[in-house]
């Protein structure tokens, strides 16, 4: 565990403190190869950090210091607790340092403490909340019956629902995980294509089998799917069931009309939960066709048993430069708006 040394100075806008971790070992690794991970400290939190051994001597603005010192001592009790600490996981910690608890969804930080990231934990894999609108996401999981995801892609919406779905069968909580997606591009008519319902709808629901692989072992998956504890089914073919000790996944939701929407909220059944995700930016309807997701958020959000997760920009987690990419298309949407507005 680490101590803290007096402070050398904390007069002004600037300070300077000094950590003390116990473990050399585990020093080590929290600095990472070549210091790349106090490098990166360094960067997002502005503040200069100098390793001494097991010491590390932080300078900068002191509110900058205290975060670097928050983030510095979750990444060690994280380490002594045996979880591996990568340039992922000192991103993930820096990201909800920066961010202030009043601004969260749900309480996830202690005050001037140690960040209690949330967890999925499933045979295969261990995940870990790595901003924290996906803290929120995860924790409302566990609470919530009916879940919406909503935001654009690289945020984990999707990844996020199949862990939790797939951590509850593991268990045994539920009896089968049902994956939906509108088909938007074959309009739903799926008849032509060649094959069995599942290679008709393969194409669709890819993300979806790609995330059950990382979270299950792959055999296991085959046997699920053939046994019918993992069920794939068009939207279109959703009406008229009821839907019962399940954890029903809707993906791209934002394709679904009002009728389809409300068609597949009603399947809800007893010791079940729907997980909803989607980008209102993405909407591949016709034009003038209403977004089922879009109308839905605004028609449920507040309700009890209902929980809107809302992930923006900051929240991408792929390559960096992603979120650059959905910054530039939100501004664009953002000045055309404003053009159509002032036409009017």
């Amino acid at each position: 565990m680490s101590r803290h040394l007096p402070p050398s100075s904390d007069h002004g806008p600037s300070s300077q403190l000094e950590l003390a971790f116990e473990d050399n070992k585990l020093a080590a690794q929290l600095y990472g190869d070549f210091d790349q991970h106090l490098a990166l400290i360094e960067q997002r939190l502005g503040v200069q950090a100098t390793p001494r051994g097991n010491h590390v001597m932080l300078k900068g603005p002191a509110s900058a210091v205290d975060q670097a010192r928050r983030v510095l001592e979750s990444l060690y009790e994280m380490l002594e607790e045996g979880q591996p600490v990568e340039v992922a996981s000192v991103d993930s910690v820096i990201r909800m340092v920066e961010t202030e608890d009043s601004q969260l969804t749900l309480p996830t930080l202690e005050k001037k403490g140690r960040v209690r990231m949330a967890q999925i934990a499933t045979r295969k894999a261990t995940i870990v909340a790595r901003t924290p609108a996906q803290d929120a996401y995860m924790r409302a999981m566990d609470r919530a019956e009916l879940i919406f995801g909503v935001g654009p892609a690289g945020t984990g919406k999707t990844y996020l629902a199949v862990a939790h779905a797939a951590t509850l069968l593991e268990r045994g909580d539920i009896n089968r995980i049902v994956l939906s997606r509108p088909a938007v591009e074959a309009g739903e008519r799926l008849g032509f294509l060649p094959g069995d319902m599942k290679d008709k709808v393969d194409p669709y629901l890819r993300p979806l089998y790609d995330a059950l692989y990382d979270m299950m072992r792959p055999e296991h998956v085959e046997r699920c799917i053939t046994s019918g504890m993992i069920e794939v089914a068009p939207l279109a073919f959703m009406r008229g069931r009821t839907l019962a000790n399940a954890v029903v996944i809707l993906d791209e939701a934002q394709n679904t009309t009002s009728m389809q929407m409300k068609m597949f909220l009603t399947r809800l059944g007893e010791n079940s939960k729907m997980i909803v995700t989607g980008d209102p930016t993405q909407v591949d309807l016709p034009r003038g066709e209403k977004s089922g997701l879009v109308e839905a958020v605004k028609l449920l959000d507040g309700i009890e048993g209902v929980h809107v997760s809302r992930f923006n920009d900051k929240d991408v987690v792929r390559h960096a430069l992603v979120g650059r990419i959905v910054r530039a298309y939100e501004a664009d949407t953002a000045r055309r708006l404003a053009e159509s507005d002032a036409r009017a």
